[in-house]
C-alpha cells in the first residue's frame, strides 16, 4: 500500500526507499544484509526522534492525515454485528455522521461518530466529515434510542467543524448543535467520547459531552482551526502564523490532559494510528473498556452529578 508522508517525515521517506530496495533484492549477500539492518536501526532512531519533538502544528497534520483510521474503521475493529441506522426523521440522512447499534465485548452499545471518508468520492459524499443540522439531529435521535434501551454510548470525534453552508444555516445549524449538547448532558446512560482525529469547534463538541473524554495521542481538539485562529489574530494564513496559532490554542492531547479537559491520552504507535491501525485499535479498545467498566459501577444519580461537575469545572482560572 502506498505510504503518504508529511513534510516533516520526508527524511523517513528517503530511508524507506533504500530499505525497500534492499528487501526486494533477489540476491542479498552478507554486506547487503548488514546494510539493511543498519538502515532499519537508523530509521527507528530517526522516527523516535521526529515523534518525540513534534510541534503542535505537526500534530494537527497527523490528526488530519488522509490514511488515519476513522469511525467506521474502529467500529469494524471494536464492534460485532454493527447495524447502521440512518436519518433524522425530519429532513434526511447526513453521511458526515454515522451511527448504529453494535456489540462491544458481548454487550450492546450505541456508536455515533464523524466519518470524513477515505477516497475522493467518499469524502465528497460525506462532506469531509462536516455535518449539517440533520446529522446532529440524527445523532440526538440515536442517543435517545440508546437511553430508551438502557445501553451505553460511544462517540468518535473527527471533524474540522460543522458545515457552514447556507442550507445548513437555514435548517438551524446552531440550534441543532445546542439541542444535541443539551441532550447529551441529560442522557441517563454512560457516555464515552473519543477524539480520533481532528476535533474542531462546536461540530466536534456536539458529540463530545460524555462522562469520559479520551484523545488519541496525535489527535487535536480546539474551539477553532489553527487557520481560522491565524486569520483572526494575525490577519493572514501564512504558514508561520498558522503554526503560531496552533501552539497558542493548546490543542494537543497532552496539553488538554494537563488542563483537565480530557480524562486520558490513548497512546498510538510511533508514526501515528495510520501506520499500525491494529495496535492503535487495541489500545483504544482497552481504554474504552476500562472507562465503561468504571462508569457502569456508578449509580444513575452519581453519573449525572459527576457529568455536571465535570463540565462546570472546565475553564477555571486565577486572576
Amino acid at each position: 500500500m502506498a505510504v503518504t508522508y508529511l513534510d516533516f517525515e520526508l527524511p523517513l521517506a528517503a530511508l524507506d526507499t533504500r530499505i525497500e530496495t534492499l528487501r526486494r533484492a533477489r540476491e542479498r549477500g552478507a554486506a547487503e544484509s548488514r546494510e539493511l539492518r543498519r538502515l532499519e536501526s537508523e530509521r527507528r532512531k530517526l522516527e523516535r526522534t521526529l515523534y518525540e519533538t513534534l510541534s503542535a502544528w505537526q500534530r494537527v497534520e497527523l490528526a488530519r492525515h488522509v490514511d488515519r483510521p476513522q469511525t467506521l474503521d474502529y467500529v469494524a475493529r471494536l464492534c460485532a454485528d454493527f447495524f447502521e441506522l440512518h436519518g433524522d426523521r425530519a429532513f434526511g440522512d447526513d453521511a458526515a455522521i454515522v451511527g448504529g447499534i453494535g456489540t462491544y465485548r458481548r454487550e450492546p452499545v450505541m456508536v455515533v461518530g464523524h466519518q470524513r471518508g477515505h477516497s475522493t468520492q467518499e469524502r465528497l459524499l460525506r462532506n469531509f466529515g462536516m455535518a449539517s443540522p440533520e446529522g446532529y439531529r440524527k445523532a440526538l435521535r440515536l442517543f435517545h434510542t440508546a437511553e430508551r434501551l438502557g445501553i451505553p454510548i460511544l462517540t468518535f470525534i473527527d471533524t474540522q467543524g460543522a458545515y457552514t453552508g447556507v442550507g445548513a444555516e437555514q435548517r438551524g445549524q446552531a440550534e441543532a448543535i445546542a439541542h444535541t449538547l443539551r441532550g447529551m448532558a441529560l442522557l441517563r446512560v454512560p457516555i464515552v467520547s473519543v477524539v480520533i482525529g481532528e476535533g474542531g469547534s462546536g461540530g466536534a463538541l456536539a458529540l463530545g459531552l460524555g462522562d469520559r473524554l479520551l484523545m488519541q495521542e496525535y489527535s487535536c481538539y480546539s474551539v477553532i482551526s489553527p487557520e481560522g485562529c491565524s486569520s483572526i489574530l494575525y490577519r493572514d494564513r501564512a504558514p508561520e502564523n498558522v503554526a503560531r496559532a496552533a501552539e497558542a490554542l493548546r490543542l494537543t492531547a497532552r496539553d488538554l490532559y494537563r488542563f483537565g479537559v480530557i480524562d486520558e491520552v490513548v497512546n498510538e504507535p510511533v508514526g501515528g494510528a495510520h501506520r499500525n491501525p491494529r495496535r492503535a485499535g487495541e489500545a483504544l479498545e482497552r481504554s474504552i473498556a476500562h472507562h465503561l467498566a468504571e462508569l457502569k459501577e456508578q449509580s444513575l444519580a452519581s453519573l449525572l452529578a459527576r457529568r455536571y461537575e465535570k463540565y462546570r469545572g472546565i475553564g477555571r482560572y486565577l486572576e
